[in-house]
């Protein structure tokens, strides 16, 4: 694997073998000293363009552990506010040895496009409202593990509400979920859904109630409401978001007891979920974040354990790549 930039790209023989990597991983974070030398000498650089704390601390946790390098790009005192472009500073720090960058940017594509401008292995840390795979690999994981489904998701059913339209992480949990062979639907207002036929587009169900879907599900994911990137009132309050298709004490109530309960975070309190999460004995919420380091761990050694190089891609423009905002 040379880049990281979509669940596509990975296909179903990655998925596994990421996951099935992350299983080492996981291993190593539960040592008293829980660090590798698997990648000393190797550089990897962070490169956020959006605020982050999350995912930002655990690739830089998760490089650290394999004794990697770690840098920091921060754009609020780079030489992109002098009118330096993106490429120049790409370069700029790919000449300084860096290995693999970790890039979120606003812009859907932007990780594509810079994979024609270094050799260094890109990290797709989540591009607009595109995708976010390493986001959609640790919920995966973390499903695999609370219900034990090492071979696959064959007959899962899992409940992915909220905010579909704005939401990079609904994106790739979709790919992946389908990937390993769930049943997925989708439970959002219309005006939160993307467009399309999402039935033929993602091979998905779609749903307007959830009460219904509650009855028959076995991982509940709950989507954070992206109200920084929405530019219109799409809902007609949070209040009323929160009675259609929030987790409410009574249909915390009616969960079954093997249900598991999900939240990519930051976590709206009181709009997308009203109950106290430590309250639910299905919640995972917090072992989403520990999981997230040892896949991102995986990812990773993955890219640079080998300690071969990719050659540059073909350069496109920006326009060609994947750009879109749907």
């Amino acid at each position: 694997m040379n880049h990281l930039r979509s669940i596509a790209e990975l296909g179903p023989d990655g998925l596994h073998r990421l996951l099935d990597l992350t299983d080492h991983m996981a291993e190593v974070n539960r040592r008293p000293n829980p660090k590798v030398p698997a990648l000393r000498g190797r550089t990897v650089c962070n490169v956020f363009f959006e605020d982050s704390t999350r995912t930002r601390l655990s690739f830089e946790t998760a490089a650290k552990r394999l004794s990697a390098d770690t840098m920091t790009f921060s754009v609020a005192s780079s030489s992109l506010n002098k009118g330096e472009s993106l490429r120049d500073t790409i370069e700029t720090i790919a000449a300084m040895g860096v290995d693999a960058f970790v890039v979120r940017h606003g812009s859907s594509g932007v990780p594509w496009q810079i994979s024609a401008w270094t050799t260094a292995s890109i990290v797709n840390a989540g591009d607009g409202w595109h995708e976010h795979p390493t986001q959609a690999l640790l919920d995966a994981y973390t499903i695999r593990q609370a219900l034990g489904r090492t071979t696959g998701f064959d007959g899962l059913r899992i409940a992915i509400v909220g905010d579909v339209k704005h939401s990079r992480v609904a994106r790739s949990d979709i790919a992946a979920f389908t990937m390993l062979g769930a049943d997925v639907t989708l439970v959002a207002p219309r005006t939160l859904l993307p467009p399309g036929d999402l039935g033929d587009d993602l091979g998905v169900s779609v749903s307007d109630r959830l009460d219904p879907v509650l009855e028959d599900v076995d991982v509940l994911y709950l989507l954070r409401m992206q109200r920084e990137r929405m530019t219109e009132a799409l809902v007609p309050s949070l209040r009323e978001y929160t009675a259609r298709f929030g987790l409410t004490p009574d249909r915390a109530r009616r969960l079954g007891d093997h249900v598991v309960v999900m939240h990519p975070g930051p976590m709206n309190r009181g709009v997308e979920m009203a109950v106290d999460p430590a309250e639910l004995p299905g919640a995972v919420i917090t072992q989403q974040v520990t999981n997230g380091i040892a896949v991102r761990m995986a990812v990773l050694f993955d890219l640079l354990g080998s300690g071969a190089r990719p050659a540059p891609e073909p350069h496109t423009d920006v326009e060609n790549t994947e750009m879109e905002r749907a």
